[in-house]
Order: C-alpha cells, then sequence, then structure tokens
C-alpha cells in the first residue's frame, strides 16, 4: 500500500458491539453498585480507535477510588477478561482502568474537574461537580 493510500476502516460486527454495550452495562452497574458519584458514559464508537465507550466518575476519597477501581477490577476478571491495564493505584487520585473497548477513569472530585475529560468529549460537567467547578480557578483557554 502506498502512504498516501487510506488504510481501510473495518467496522465492527454487530457482535462486537453487543459486547461492548454489555461490558460498558456490566461497569455501570458496579461502580453504581458501590456508590461511585457523578458516573457519565461517553459513547465514543465512531470517534476513537481506542474504545467504544468511556466511562468517568467520582469517588469521595482516595480511598473510595482505590475501592471502587478493585471491585471494577474484580468483576471484570470474574467476567473472564485478561489483559486489563491499570494505571493510578497508587495515589487513587485517578485510576485508569483499560478493559479494552470500554475505558473507566475514576476520579476524586476535584482531580476530576482540575482535568475535565469531558470538555474533551463536549460533555456537560455532572451537576454535582458544579460547585467544585466554579471554586477552581479560570482556565485561560476559555
Amino acid at each position: 500500500m502506498k502512504l498516501t493510500e487510506a488504510a481501510p476502516v473495518s467496522m465492527p460486527s454487530p457482535e462486537d458491539a453487543q459486547d461492548s454495550r454489555a461490558l460498558s452495562d456490566h461497569v455501570l452497574a458496579v461502580l453504581d453498585e458501590h456508590s461511585a458519584q457523578d458516573t457519565i458514559e461517553i459513547d465514543i464508537r465512531g470517534k476513537s480507535s481506542v474504545a467504544d465507550y468511556m466511562i468517568v466518575t467520582s469517588g469521595r476519597s482516595n480511598r473510595h477510588v482505590g475501592a471502587l477501581a478493585d471491585y471494577v477490577l474484580r468483576s471484570l476478571k470474574e467476567r473472564g477478561l485478561k489483559d486489563i491495564g491499570v494505571e493510578g493505584l497508587e495515589s487513587c487520585d485517578w485510576v485508569l482502568v483499560d478493559a479494552g473497548d470500554v475505558i473507566i477513569h475514576l476520579f476524586r472530585p476535584e482531580v476530576r474537574v482540575f482535568y475535565n475529560l469531558e470538555k474533551i468529549w463536549s460533555v456537560p460537567l455532572p451537576e454535582g461537580l458544579q460547585g467544585i467547578a466554579e471554586m477552581a480557578p479560570e482556565d485561560s483557554d476559555s
């Protein structure tokens, strides 16, 4: 293939789409069961080749973020997922769990507002975080 030729784009099969939807629903249920806060799901199919869904949620403290990450990791392993990527368990300010078609970001609320991943995907910050966002310094790019 010449460098100027576009590589063919493979579309996920309906089964793959159902699998990623089911995986995202499973993670959302685990987070809800363990009192994650301000959880949102962002459908990034067609916008990113990294995953189909991104889940962003908050824990009340470092300990809660760590516990949420542990619950998610255990449930994914129980579903038979292997090669799950994890970053941030040392401090638990922001834990990233890469489950393949679903990427999970777990934050302490202040850290979540600081990084504001929702803004990258043009999704509003959940109402539960608005008070923290109002107290944060103004973004110079706004």
